[in-house]
């Protein structure tokens, strides 16, 4: 599987769809934390074509303007959430067929779409808090993994200073593996006329190979798929 994970220097998502054997590139402004595959640059300025390649997008887009916790600073900086959200809709809009957004309690529910999901680091063997959205094209929904105790509100009681942001940014590892484990290796839930059994999609997405009784169809994907 060929996975993008735009938005992340880090290389916790990156990392862990390596790990679990796929290929998978991290993009972002700045360039890679860990060694891995990574492009360095704007996203936006790689032709539409490029991103074809990819069966899986992960993306993290900035949340400074975004997060409702910075709600009483939105009046003042109406232009840049403007362009943050048309940053959103371009990355939900990108052509590969499974698509995450990521991003903290934002506008993107109120401007664009509500979120599919939300998501704690305790969810995912981490004892803290951190109130986390989804915004799911052809995926389901991310089950969790290993609950813990603990819901201390680390990531808002960071202290002030110049890498406050980043850190604020990184994803947990546990939500990345279970990103890793769950998104992977999905199958279209259409039951099977002839034989009861589930449509194995096929590269093209236009047919489907009933997996018990090898009949093909032309009937359309309906969206829901579950691991293989």
């Amino acid at each position: 599987m060929k996975v993008a994970v735009i938005c992340e220097f880090s290389g916790t998502v990156r990392d862990a769809f390596t790990r679990a054997g796929h290929e998978a590139i991290s993009f972002d402004l700045m360039p890679s934390e860990t060694p891995g595959e990574h492009y360095q640059g704007d996203v936006t300025e790689l032709p539409l074509e490029y991103w074809e390649q990819f069966d899986l997008a992960i993306c993290h887009p900035p949340c400074t303007h975004l997060a409702v916790s910075g709600a009483r600073w939105f009046k003042d900086k109406k232009k840049e959430q403007e362009e943050a959200l048309q940053f959103v809709r371009w990355l939900m809009d990108l052509p590969i067929e499974k698509i995450a957004i990521e991003n903290p309690v934002s506008v993107i529910s109120s401007k664009i779409r509500k979120a599919d999901q939300y998501v704690q680091p305790w969810q995912f063997g981490h004892g803290e808090t951190k109130k986390t959205g989804l915004w799911l094209k052809n995926l389901p929904l991310l089950q969790p993994t290993n609950i813990v105790d603990g819901r201390e509100a680390k990531v808002l009681k960071m202290p002030p200073g110049p890498d406050r942001w980043k850190e604020r940014s990184r994803t947990y590892r546990g939500i990345a593996e279970a990103m890793a484990s769950q998104w992977v290796n999905l199958r279209c839930m259409k039951q099977c006329y002839y034989c009861d059994g589930k449509y194995a999609p096929q590269e093209t997405q236009a047919e489907y190979t009933h997996m018990f009784c090898s009949t093909t169809c032309e009937e359309r994907w309906d969206g829901e798929y579950v691991n293989a």
